[in-house]
């Protein structure tokens, strides 16, 4: 798979951090990365130029939200996702796994396939191994996915011994009906937060040689130390020579751990959506911008941000776009909440290369502890 090629620039000695470059026929996606969501082709609110100058490098889209509208050969027929949502970048498709959990009352599943009733218009999609690839072969992503059983926090050992079994099942049908070698598959580590069961995932994967791994099933109900633990007993399984993903994740105090443990991508709706509902995450801690404090507050949202909201407009003005329902204002606060991640991610592959990650995860998480 010559488009493809992952380097180690640095790991760091005090922890398991790393630092890298993902090669793609897009274009080269530094690491630790953060991805925007762009679930139907657009990341709510944000023009692609706005994407590129808040640093974002590659964007993530749904395979089953794009197969149900506008339909993955409509998208087929501009040339692929990346001339139908004009972004030249790099781009990575889900495969509709997690919405096996998000859906979990529109769908019914079987060792062959997924069938869901559509949230929409209530028709069915049914979603087998062989289908899911073929949607994203015609999406065009550069990275795609295994389809995958993605059970829920809490879920029995037994059922998610059954998921795990069959992500792997899953995984062998994904690999073979791939067709197209300009796309790096990833296969998807489930288990739930039960080493046993992860090792087992990773190992039933690990023998298809896939040029990427994920690990999925966390952040959907399990608390952050649950999280962590799961990290610490499954990414040492995998191989150092390919990326790590962990899908859905997160918060910053997440990303954070989850670099620290040798994570490399990520990928979270948390900052458009708190970004639309007048939260921010800020150098100094997240702030709520409805609160009645910032009415005649003139002060920058965050004396340390880059963005146009930041540079441009006082806190007071920001609150008066959400109080007044004004649609600027979700479009600011979700552009500054993805240039604060994409500084994030900028800091901690500094920190890994400088080899002081250890260093800079202390102060940054007592800088959080203080914030008010």
């Amino acid at each position: 798979m010559s488009s493809f090629a992952f380097h180690l620039d640095a790991v760091d000695s005090s922890t398991s951090g790393r630092a890298g470059r993902l090669q793609t026929p897009h274009g080269v996606l530094e690491t630790p990365a953060f991805m925007p969501v762009g679930t139907l082709g657009t990341v709510k609110g944000l023009l692609p130029a706005q994407l590129k100058q808040s640093g974002a490098q590659m964007v993530l889209a749904n395979t089953y939200h794009l197969a149900l509208r506008p339909g993955e050969k409509i998208v087929a027929e501009h040339g692929g996702l990346h001339r139908f949502m004009d972004w030249d970048g790099p781009i990575l498709t889900d495969s509709g796994g997690f919405q096996v959990f998000s859906l979990a009352d529109l769908r019914k599943l079987d060792d062959d396939r997924i069938v869901f009733r559509s949230h929409i218009d209530g028709n069915l999609l049914e979603l087998t191994p062989e289908r899911a690839i073929q949607i994203q072969e015609d999406l065009g992503a550069d990275c795609i996915m295994c389809l995958d059983e993605c059970p829920p926090a809490g879920e029995t050992p037994e059922k998610i011994r059954k998921a795990v079994d069959r992500t792997t099942r899953w995984a062998e049908r994904c690999l073979a009906a791939q067709t197209r070698k300009d796309q790096a598959l990833f296969g998807i580590v489930q288990g739930g937060v039960h080493p046993e069961l992860r090792r087992r995932s990773a190992e039933g994967l690990l023998a298809l040689n896939f040029p990427g791994y994920a690990v999925g099933g966390l952040s959907v109900g399990e608390p952050p130390a649950s999280m962590y633990a799961t990290l610490d007993c499954t990414v040492p399984i995998l191989p150092a020579a390919k990326p790590r993903y962990l899908m859905g994740v997160g918060r910053p105090e997440d990303i954070l751990e989850a670099v620290c443990r040798g994570i490399d991508m990520f990928d979270c709706v948390m900052p458009t959506r708190n970004g639309r509902n007048a939260m921010a995450f800020t150098s100094a801690g997240p702030v709520r911008l409805r609160n009645a404090a910032h009415q005649r507050d003139l002060t920058p949202l965050d004396p340390e941000c880059p963005c146009i909201a930041c540079t441009r407009y006082t806190r007071s003005y920001l609150r008066h776009l959400f109080v007044a329902k004004e649609m600027l204002g979700p479009i600011l606060l979700s552009l500054h909440n993805i240039t604060y991640y994409q500084t994030l991610v900028r800091q901690l592959r500094a920190a890994v290369i400088e080899g002081r990650l250890g260093e800079f995860r202390v102060n940054l998480l007592a800088r959080w502890a203080g914030a008010p």
